[in-house]
């Protein structure tokens, strides 16, 4: 099948190295940006994804795999064009949908058009001229023009106005949800439990099955609204879950209740179950699970349908942001010419980006509303953009970070830091007070009576 990617920052590269991973797949990746086009010809993703790289120079070198600008080139033998945009988000969590409208807009002329859809302006695409054959069989004279698949993040009615506003072309619609996860992109599209997918009436299941089925457990076939309104609800279901548990931690606090053991009791619970998301920690950051949060609440503002709960846990994290800046006012209250430590800075670990960062809010707030000095080690990070220059020091280990340092957060996860034993603190800090809201390092410093812990949900 050849498959046309069109966005390639995180989606779109994870979504064009994993589907050209497959033999029968050749796949193409668009964008119109040259200098991300240029590095992906020589396998280098925009940002840092394990295993990407090699997955990508994989496709390279085995041809089933190539990038370019020129969308006449990449839409030219396509069965099916997918849609991969990270859709842009604002500090208010609110999405850029015209983004993602106007670089569809910029390649409609260029979309093949099937043999029998109505002429108009758009210039017809003569698949004759190519002596290709059908993956599914048959001559390529009788074949229709390519299945446009959105996972770009979007909300609900975004795809059937594009197939209104496209009518006439011969193109079949379907909207599939990514569900990828920074640091673990690769096995969470390879290895999914199921792929949800909404296909519009004409669309050809068999197609798109069999470019789903190498991935995914199982597909679960719906309306494409449907499939819009389960990417919100189930971004909207985890934000909620989420600030439920840390709403108990912080009574559990007060009332000498472990949050730890509390969710260890509401997930053994037949109703509630082991996987749930319900683990006390810091307030969820960046634009994913507030972007659908927003989204439900503006369609309930705009059709006059009462969202109170959406609204809630919206405030319900926005409250919940403070509970890390207060322990660490907290915990400087008699502590002259503080020295913090911040161990991570990158939004989520096994990554490189610093957007929406909570531990680069968090440094940035300490340096320029409390004047504290802030030091930080990440693995991914050996200097700040310029836009935080000044705002903290960049070590080059975690030792170095942690010396003579009155408190250190940790704030970004990354495996390597529970190398630190209690010891590590202790031995290297002025004052050895650690911050971990989400238990990271709990094994190692909870027990130990030369360091003050805390972490949500936990009285200290």
């Amino acid at each position: 099948m050849n498959v046309t990617v069109y966005g390639l920052w995180h989606l779109g590269c994870v979504t064009a190295a994993c589907v050209a991973s497959r033999a029968e797949h050749r796949v193409v990746g668009l964008d119109v940006d040259d200098a991300l086009i240029a590095n992906l010809k020589k396998g280098e993703p925009p940002l840092e994804e394990p295993g990407l790289p090699a997955l990508i120079r994989a496709g390279l070198d085995g041809g089933r795999l190539s990038f370019t600008t020129s969308a006449k080139d990449a839409l030219a033998d396509a069965d099916v064009l997918w849609v991969t945009f990270d859709t842009p988000v604002n500090e208010r969590d609110e999405a850029d949908v015209a983004f993602v409208r106007e670089r569809l807009e910029r390649i409609a002329t260029d979309l093949p058009r099937a043999a029998h859809a109505k002429t108009d302006s758009v210039p017809v695409f003569d698949r004759a001229k190519t002596g290709t054959e059908s993956v599914f069989g048959g001559d390529a004279r009788g074949r229709t023009a390519p299945h446009v698949l959105i996972s770009a993040q979007v909300p609900v009615g975004f795809t059937r106005s594009l197939e209104r506003d496209w009518a006439g072309r011969g193109l079949h619609f379907a909207y599939s949800p990514e569900n990828l996860r920074l640091g673990n992109a690769i096995e969470a599209f390879t290895r999914a439990d199921r792929a949800v997918v909404g296909a519009s009436a004409g669309a050809d299941r068999e197609l798109l099955g069999s470019l789903f089925a190498p991935f995914a457990g199982r597909i679960e076939w719906m309306s494409i609204e449907s499939a819009e309104m389960t990417k919100h609800a189930i971004n909207a279901f985890l934000a909620t879950s989420v600030t439920f548990i840390n709403e108990v931690a912080r009574l559990c606090e007060v009332t000498g209740a472990d949050a730890k053991e509390v969710a260890r009791g509401l997930k053994s619970e037949g109703r509630i179950g082991p996987r749930a998301y319900l683990n006390p920690g810091a307030a969820f950051a960046g634009g994913t699970l507030a972007r659908d949060l927003r989204f439900l609440s503006a369609f309930g503002r705009e059709k006059g349908v009462a969202t109170p709960l959406m609204q809630g846990a919206i405030d319900s994290n926005a409250t919940h942001t403070n509970w890390l800046r207060s322990k660490v006012v907290e915990s400087l209250a008699d502590v002259a010419e503080p020295v913090v430590a911040l161990l991570g800075l990158t939004y989520k670990p096994n990554t490189s980006t610093l957007r929406r960062s909570s531990a680069v809010e968090l440094g940035t707030w300490l340096r320029d509303e409390r004047g504290v000095r802030v030091r930080a080690y990440d693995p991914a990070i050996s200097q700040l953009p310029s836009e935080l220059a000044g705002k903290m020091d960049v070590c080059t280990d975690a030792a170095a970070c942690l010396a003579g340092a009155d408190l250190a957060v940790v704030a970004t996860e990354w495996q390597q830091f529970r190398s630190l034993d209690a010891s590590a603190f202790a031995s290297a800090m002025r004052r050895p007070a650690v911050i971990d809201p989400n238990w990271f390092l709990a094994a190692a410093l909870a027990g130990d009576s030369r360091i003050t812990y805390i972490a949500t949900g936990r009285s200290v």
